[in-house]
This record gives C-alpha cells, structure tokens and sequence, in this order.
C-alpha cells in the first residue's frame, strides 16, 4: 500500500515516511555542474575589473573580444598559469593573492558536492574531489585554448596540471569540512602524525607572522620612496585603484620573499642580483610602488642588532614547533622525541621550498629571467635551520615534561589493552603465560564436543 493511500496520511504531511529522492544525480555531473559554476563564476568577478581598466585606459585594436581573452587570461593566472608575452618572453611571477579566488569557489563548489550527493565518509569525498577536478581542468585547458591571441599564449599543460590539482585540493578540502569540524577531522589521524602536523602548523605561523611583519616594516621605512613612484605613474583614480588591487594581490609573494630573507638565502630581482641580511645588490627595477620596499645596499640590507634579530627568527619558529609537538604527543623514549622534532622540521622546509618556487619566476626573456627565491635554496636551509631547533627543543621539552611528570611517563610506556579485552599478547597473569589462539571463537568454548575452527572452516 503506498502512502496515498494510507488512511490518515496524505502525502507530503508531516506523519508520512521519508522516501528516497526522486532522482539520484549521479556524482560525475554533479562535479560537473559545480566545476562549471566556479568557473564561471571567476569570470564574472574578474571581468568587471578588465572592463574598468579597459575603459580608463583604451587601446587601440582591443576590443570587446580582447577585454574577454584578457579576463580568461586573468582568471588562469590566478591558477599560477605562465604566458608567453609576444616581443617580452615568458611570465611566470604571478600573484599568489589571486590564487584565492579560485581557492575559495572551488572549496564552495566541494561542499555543494558533498552536500547534494548525500556523501558521508571521507573515501567517498575523494571520489567527489575527483568528480569535481576531471572536469575543472578541462575546462581551463578550454581556456586556456581560447585566450589564445597573437599577444599572448597561455601554458595549456599548466592550465590542466594546475586547473586539477586547486580543484582536487581546494575541493577535497571544502566536502571533507562539509562532513565535519576540523577538530573531528584531525582526530582521525594517528597521535603522532596530528603532533607533527601541529608543529609543522606552528612553526610556518611563526615564519608567516615574522614575514608579514618585516614586509610591513620595510614598506614603512621607505614610505616616501613609494609614494614618489605611485605619483609618478600619474594612473588616475580608476588606474590607481586597480593598481592597488595589484599590489595587494603580490601581499603573498613578498611574505614569501620576506621568510627567505629571513632564512638566509634571500631571493633575486633580476640575473646577477641578491637581496639578503648580509648585502643587497640590485638593478634597474620596474616601476611598481611596492618594490620601493626592496633593500638596498651592497654592505648591509638591515642594522646588525636587526640582521641578527631576523636571523634567529627561523631558530624561534623550529623551538615553537617543538613544543607544539611535545605537548600533542610526549613519548616515553626520550631519544625518539628529537627524530619527530626534525620531522616537523623537514616538513615545514617542505612548504617553504614550494611556496618560494612559486612566488617568483621570470618577467621576460632579458635581464628579468630570474626573479624570486630559489624553491630548493629555501626548502633545505629551512628544513635545517627549523629541523635542528625543532628537534632540541623536542628532546628536551619532552625530557622535562616525563620528569616532571612521572605518571604520565609510566601511562605512555604501558602496553595499550586490546580492544576484546584480554590483556595483550605474551603477557603474564600472576606468572602464567597466556597463549590465544587466533582460529577459536566463542562457540568452541562452550561445546566441549566441537573442535576449534581452522582456517579452512573461515567464510
């Protein structure tokens, strides 16, 4: 009997079962359809700027049409897509501000595809961050095929590489949070991988908090210097504005740069030139306000007091990283505690070497062909620096918390019970050994007529 025809129930009343839904979507167009809202979605937002800029400062042969590749070509720049420039070369410094935008619709496109499609573990949501990426990156490799102009030429391999890998991440990431907190999340690794992670979490905070703010203060010191060259642009209001969006879009890139000054390293503007705590030597430099914040001089960037103090920042970061981890997880080994400190360590160097990789890159084919930090510079000497603090700090934290501590030292070094209630293997029982045997069950025990199944008798 169906539920119209029910006595007393009608349908869509209160008393009435819930049914399954009409239609089930299949996941595939669901990725689908959230991949082609994102898009298009970016291209709405971005393309109001291009009109603005257009109209502020027209130029000849740049129609309607070009405003538009010009906004595709935007929108796959914010996916880190290199272009090739006609008379100019290869640009590849692009802003990592940008890369939010896409980051955020993609991550609302994962929720929307974990909602709609009824997913409720986490193996199915890498089927949905799947569903959703196939089809993002082959729409910006259409993209990419379409802004293609005679002045420049987008990267079709980047825009499918990169298109795949934001939506898989930035998607996975949104529908995993669509199941639940992070705190439930993180609860489902292992306790030693949740400390390395927070102390990996930590230490890149600090990094990024220090960057930020040496950035800022660099900026500040040579505030006039920025305003002459803003001045000297003459870029109008509507110009002015949109060059400040610009500039707020690079705010990544040179946090990024600033954390590998403060590693040591340093990065380049330009083939022959460094800027480090120890020195600075620079070129001829584009016209862009931000870069009045470079340091220059060839004997010293920065005070010494102020060069040792950004020094040792890399040092604080790995200590802070190391308590973080030793009080997520303390280990009775005391000699196991430094291991997961420089874990933390090679971690972070991780992140820092791909981050400064991707925060520079060519801005042309001539003296500009270098820019930026160098990626595998950065990674080794932060793993060092930050994996060597991390690591004694570890150790010791660890050693004080166990002394001080001697409960929750005996607590860690006891066998964990097993899950079925007997105590664990091998151990002794009022001295007797216990041996189980891993074929019986419960059945055997109580018929003494029935003999123990074997592996043959298993399902």
């Amino acid at each position: 009997m169906t539920a119209s025809a029910r006595p007393g129930v009608r349908r869509g009343s209160p008393q009435s079962p819930p049914g399954p839904p009409l239609a089930a979507r299949p996941l595939v167009v669901t990725g689908a359809m959230a991949a082609c809202a994102a898009t298009i979605t970016g291209l709405v937002i971005l393309t109001p700027l291009v009109v603005a800029g257009w109209i502020a400062a027209p130029h000849a042969g740049l129609g309607l049409p070009g405003v538009l590749r010009t906004s595709t070509g935007l929108w796959l720049a914010a996916h880190h897509v290199g272009f090739v420039l006609r008379s100019a070369g290869r640009i590849g410094m692009l802003p990592l501000g940008l890369v939010l935008l896409p980051g955020a619709l993609l991550w609302r496109a994962g929720r929307w595809v974990v909602r709609s499609g009824g997913l409720s573990s986490l193996s199915e949501v890498g089927y949905a961050g799947l569903a959703l990426a196939a089809p993002y990156a082959v729409l910006c490799g259409a993209l990419a095929l379409a802004s293609r102009s005679a002045l420049a030429v987008p990267s079709l391999p980047q825009a499918v590489v990169a298109g795949f890998l934001l939506a898989l991440c930035a998607g996975g990431l949104g529908g995993a949070r669509a199941l639940a907190p992070w705190g439930r999340l993180a609860r489902l690794l292992p306790p030693r991988s949740r400390s390395v992670v927070l102390g990996t979490a930590g230490a890149l905070a600090v990094l990024g908090t220090a960057g930020a703010l040496l950035a800022g203060a660099s900026l500040v010191a040579h505030l006039k210097e920025f305003t002459s060259l803003n001045a000297a642009l003459g870029a109008g209001a509507v110009g002015s504005v949109l060059l400040l969006l610009a500039q707020i879009a690079y705010v990544p890139n040179a946090v990024c740069w600033a954390i590998c000054f403060m590693l040591g390293p340093g990065f380049a503007f330009g083939t022959g030139t460094v800027v480090a705590p120890t020195g600075a030597a620079l070129g001829p430099l584009p016209m862009l306000p931000m870069l009045a914040a470079l340091p220059t001089g060839a004997h010293g960037s920065v005070p010494g007091w102020a060069s040792v103090a950004v020094l040792a920042v890399p040092y604080l970061a790995g200590a802070f990283g190391g308590l973080l981890l030793v009080r997520a997880a303390p280990t009775p080994a005391i000699e196991v505690a430094p291991f997961w400190g420089f874990a933390c360590g090679a971690a972070t160097g991780c992140v820092v070497g791909v981050l400064a990789a991707f925060s520079g890159g060519p801005l042309g084919s001539g003296r500009l062909a270098s820019v930026g930090p160098s990626g595998w510079q950065a990674g080794l000497v932060a793993t060092l620096e930050v994996g060597v603090a991390a690591a004694v700090t570890a150790g010791v934290a660890n050693w004080l918390w166990l002394r001080r501590e001697p409960a929750l030292a005996a607590a860690l070094a006891r066998p964990a019970p097993r899950r079925d209630g007997f105590p664990p293997a091998g151990a002794d029982q009022d001295g007797h050994r216990i041996y189980l045997d891993p074929w019986a069950d419960g059945e055997a025990w109580d018929d003494p007529g029935r003999s123990s199944p074997g592996p043959s008798e298993l399902p």
